[in-house]
């Protein structure tokens, strides 16, 4: 799988989203083979982890956030259902679930289950597409998340326990 040729595909022309996405795809697809190589003893794919990391966010083109230059339609927390749907059409199941279960830490019926699933997640919660220069702390990190409940608080605490 060429990640690099799916993102030019739909990100062809050379603007501030494509810039965005990719610098964004980076940062998460650095941080989570960072963790692999750290953590040889977890049964991870690493060469999935990045293409997995690369793509995971694929699908913002089609909502809208005008904030991080997305003029599509649909509202933005179905990005990752939008992506997964494009993936899963090209025959990447695999990289469509972590489209699909990558945002907050899971949404219900979404929720990360394999540890690539889970890593890819983690590592998306330390980088925002709206500070893109910013990098979170665990802690941070956590606490961003306790407006959508302590229940996915204590989830993204238990990956960190397992990842850092």
């Amino acid at each position: 799988m060429n990640y690099q040729s799916i993102i030019d595909q739909y990100y062809a022309e050379d603007d501030q989203l494509r810039r965005l996405l990719l610098f964004h795809s980076r940062q998460v697809a650095d941080r989570s083979l960072a963790i692999c190589r750290q953590h040889p003893e977890l049964p991870l794919d690493q060469q999935f982890v990045e293409e997995a990391a690369m793509l995971h966010d694929i699908g913002i083109r089609w909502c809208h956030a005008p904030s991080i230059f997305c003029m599509g339609e649909s509202p933005y927390i179905e990005h990752g259902q939008i992506g997964g749907r494009l993936l899963r059409q090209m025959g990447f199941e695999r990289h469509a679930r972590v489209c699909e279960r990558h945002t907050g830490t899971g949404l219900p019926g979404f929720e990360p289950e394999t540890l690539e699933e889970q890593l890819v997640c983690y590592a998306d919660k330390f980088y925002s597409k709206s500070h893109p220069e910013r990098v979170l702390t665990v802690d941070q990190a956590a606490q961003s998340l306790e407006r959508f409940g302590h229940e996915g608080v204590e989830k993204f605490l238990a990956w960190a326990k397992m990842f850092e």
